[in-house]
């Protein structure tokens, strides 16, 4: 998308960047380049503005959704590995903040049976103690 007029910063080059722009995560120089093209080009400043509705529409009707702590950190990590330009893991992020949080969840469990003295088979009515039961009879 083009407005046709010659701007210091290019149309495409603004839009591929519009989010950075839109949550604060572009450095400031570039950001006071991207305000005065906003001011400059109104097709800009019109997605500019669509993007920006459709961000606080998402916020207001998701916002509440509780997320894994870590998963914004793994996220950004995986962000800077693709402008690194180095290989990114096969696993989505979704996915392996998933995994560890079924690994915490089972390590919070075993530790839960350890504390009360039963061990994973006394927690779920072992054999043992059915035997035990079934003998005092």
């Amino acid at each position: 998308m083009s407005c046709g007029e010659p701007h210091e910063k290019d149309c495409s080059e603004v839009l591929d960047h519009l989010y950075e722009y839109l949550d604060r995560e572009m450095p400031a120089g570039e950001c006071a380049d991207f305000q005065v093209h906003l001011d400059e080009c109104s097709p800009c400043l019109e997605k500019y503005g669509l993007e920006q509705a459709v961000k606080k529409l998402v916020k207001r009707c998701c916002g509440h959704d509780d997320v894994p702590s870590d998963l914004r950190s793994k996220v950004m990590g995986r962000i800077e590995l693709i402008r690194a330009g180095e290989t990114v893991p096969e696993v989505s992020v979704f996915e392996q903040a998933k995994k560890e949080q079924a690994e915490r969840a089972q390590e919070d469990a075993a530790a839960s049976a350890a504390e009360e003295g039963t061990g994973p088979a006394d927690a779920t009515g072992s054999t043992d103690a059915r035997t035990g039961a079934a003998r005092a009879e």
